[in-house]
């Protein structure tokens, strides 16, 4: 059972990989003069994206258990507004602060986790609460758009550029200045994440543990593992990384608001499905929810740089991309059931 569900895995991680390559290289070819084939391009998609794949490694690990977090976006704009308020309103310690977020979003796991793991309360129901909750809150703390300017050194930490070594990449604007390309922090902490979360899915028993859980809850307890100790784990530490992620977030706009991060669960979801992660859980990896952020980023740049097309495109590409893969993992949920 568990070599079949790996080459499952294996197939649709493929997939996507094979995807994102064939739609950079696309790009790199009809956008080559306006410059879709710089190495800083590729930079740029990582650095908007950041914190979106630490929300997303999150919402990997939930979607193995078999559950879902719709709160995550809420989440987000709630970290952001209260970094925003205390750095900028309330002269707090940016450290402070920032550690302050990450222990919010233990206990929201642990607030979801518990109705989810152990009361058995559908896991859409839940996090759709605190979706709203955690929206109603934002704006509670401030209903105006608040910018991160005066705390120096969140600001320049933020705007830190971390330049690629030996100016690979590099190249002449049209200016005949030399461009070299470069990334944020906010990248760095998102690639940490995802390497992180890697390795506990894959050498440690919690990782196995949401595997087992999401594939056979029966079996998995059958086994002695708490099926309901791992969900509401998975839940916290959804929760954790998407404060990572909310950091992330702040970083690169400098800003918060009450509709910040509008729609970022639905691009979480989006990536993780799209990485090859199955809705009914047991199967997934958080490199194919990186691919899968790197597709729905690489959509976006694509409609950016055309520049005649409305940006609602890059949601319709997604949708479909979303629809596509969804078909797949019925076709292999088909496959299984005939082999069986």
């Amino acid at each position: 059972m568990k070599k079949k569900s790996m080459n499952s895995n294996t197939v649709l991680l493929l997939i996507t990989i094979v995807l994102f390559v064939v739609m950079y290289a696309i790009g790199c070819v009809v956008y080559h003069n306006k410059g879709f084939d710089h190495l800083q391009t590729f930079l740029n998609i990582l650095i908007n994206n950041a914190g979106l794949l630490c929300v997303a490694c999150g919402m990997t690990c939930v979607m193995l258990t078999g559950g879902i977090d719709i709160s995550v976006g809420s989440l987000i704009a709630m970290d952001c507004m209260i970094l925003a308020v205390g750095m900028e309103r309330l002269g707090m310690s940016a450290i402070m602060l920032c550690v302050f977020v990450l222990l919010i979003g233990i206990v929201f796991g642990i607030v979801q986790g518990f109705l989810v793991g152990y009361l058995n309360i559908q896991p859409f129901i839940v996090t759709m609460a605190g979706m709203f909750f955690a929206r109603g809150m934002t704006a509670v703390i401030s209903t105006d758009q608040v910018s991160v300017s005066s705390n120096e050194w969140f600001v320049k930490l933020a705007n830190i550029k971390l330049e690629i070594p030996f100016e690979i990449g590099a190249y002449l604007n049209n200016k005949g200045k030399l461009m070299i390309p470069y990334f944020r922090i906010p990248v760095v902490i998102s690639l940490v994440v995802l390497v992180v979360i890697f390795l506990v899915l894959r050498y440690t028993k919690f990782g196995r543990s949401l595997y087992a859980v999401g594939g056979n809850e029966v079996s998995a307890a059958m086994m002695g593992l708490n099926v309901k100790r791992t969900k509401m784990k998975a839940y916290i530490l959804s929760s954790f990384l998407c404060s990572i992620g909310g950091i992330c977030y702040c970083m690169n706009t400098m800003s918060a608001s009450v509709a910040q991060a509008t729609g970022l669960e639905m691009d979480a979801i989006a990536s993780s499905v799209i990485g090859g992660t199955l809705l009914t859980g047991g199967v997934g990896n958080v490199f194919g929810s990186f691919f899968g952020v790197l597709i729905t980023g690489t959509i976006s740049t694509l409609v950016k740089t055309n520049g005649k097309l409305l940006s609602s495109w890059s949601s319709i590409a997604v949708a479909a991309l979303l629809c596509f893969f969804i078909v797949l993992q019925s076709i292999f949920a088909m496959v299984k059931e005939k082999k069986k």
